[in-house]
């Protein structure tokens, strides 16, 4: 059994992963850390959890662990990934896993001279109905690819929330835009070769609250659109000569509708539908991260050198918001 510590008690921790880990076949919760003790304690209790610390060093220091799971603040990716690293501990850390591309060497040389497994935390690859995209694609169930839709919102406008902070590393294009990001890369293999995009910032917060992305991958285009402050919505279309696919609730699975992709033909007469009713993709994740450490193949994991490609397009995002033109990635 894998022995996990939690670095903070953060709500997706709380909501999401920690309960993944609970019951998860390979994993075991051992510890939870907190600048508060006692909060530490509290989560610990509630979840079973034998151990708690009131500092993130201590529980690096601790040998009742074998890795980390990461959902602090963007700004302190990097930093605790890398402490974790060098003192011994795999790390699953939450996305964005850095601010900037350049940012992720750091943890490639910890990974490297360490021979820890370091991944960020994109539970979406781990999911069947993302391979399942992907299969449909390279099988030509659609024909030529075309073109990506897609669109990612939610309402937020608390103060105190991080993705409305930026001193945090909060912002639309961080939270939100890595992810019809990562599954179109993911789903076509492809990646961009430029990309134009509007942001609009808050004047209050001073976080980027709505982008509005064109990509060019070369043999067809993306486009999508990421907002902090409108009304919930998630979709995402993959058009092709001969037919398109849609995927009902593509990043936050089960959230809004049954977690379906569906197949359509060119002149509608027929839609086949491929359901995944009651997956964990959270569980799969922490499952699938375990297993490549007991067995040493880490193929299934997403690795540093894919967050690299990730975030140099989340980067050319932020340029080409600024120059108003298209920019290389």
């Amino acid at each position: 059994m894998f022995r996990w510590g939690i670095l903070s008690t953060a709500k997706i921790g709380r909501e999401h992963v920690i309960p993944a880990i609970c019951a998860a076949d390979n994993c075991v919760l051992s510890t939870i850390a907190s600048r508060d003790e006692g909060a530490a304690w509290a989560l610990a209790d509630r979840f079973g959890a034998p151990h708690a610390f009131g500092s993130y060093d201590a529980l690096l220091d601790s040998d009742k662990i074998d890795g980390v799971y990461i959902p602090l603040p963007t700004s302190m990716h990097v930093e605790w990934a890398e402490k974790a690293a060098r003192a011994g501990k795999h790390v699953l850390c939450e996305k964005p896993i850095a601010l900037k591309a350049c940012e992720i060497d750091r943890l490639i040389s910890a990974r490297d001279e360490t021979g820890v497994l370091i991944s960020e935390a994109f539970m979406v690859t781990y999911h069947p109905q993302w391979h399942k995209v992907r299969d449909l694609i390279a099988d030509d169930a659609i024909g030529k690819l075309r073109q990506v839709d897609a669109a990612f919102t939610y309402f937020n406008k608390d103060a105190d929330n991080m993705r409305n902070r930026p001193e945090l590393g909060g912002g639309v294009i961080p939270d939100i835009a890595v992810y019809p990001t990562v599954t179109t890369r993911f789903a076509t293999g492809a990646e961009p070769q430029r990309i134009s995009a509007s942001v609009d910032f808050d004047p209050e917060f001073g976080t980027d609250r709505y982008a509005s992305v064109r990509a060019d991958y070369g043999a067809f285009e993306q486009s999508f659109y990421v907002s902090t402050q409108m009304a919930h919505r998630q979709t995402i279309a993959f058009h092709g000569d001969d037919g398109f696919i849609e995927v009902t609730a593509p990043w936050n699975s089960n959230l809004y509708e049954g977690d379906e992709v569906r197949l359509h033909d060119r002149s509608h007469s027929r839609m086949e539908v491929f359901r995944y009713s009651g997956v964990d993709q959270y569980r799969l994740e922490v499952e699938t991260f375990a297993t490549a450490i007991e067995t040493g193949d880490r193929s299934p994991i997403f690795s540093l050198e894919d967050s690299v490609r990730n975030q140099k397009a989340i980067d050319a995002i932020y340029r080409a918001g600024e120059d108003g033109g298209w920019v290389d990635v």
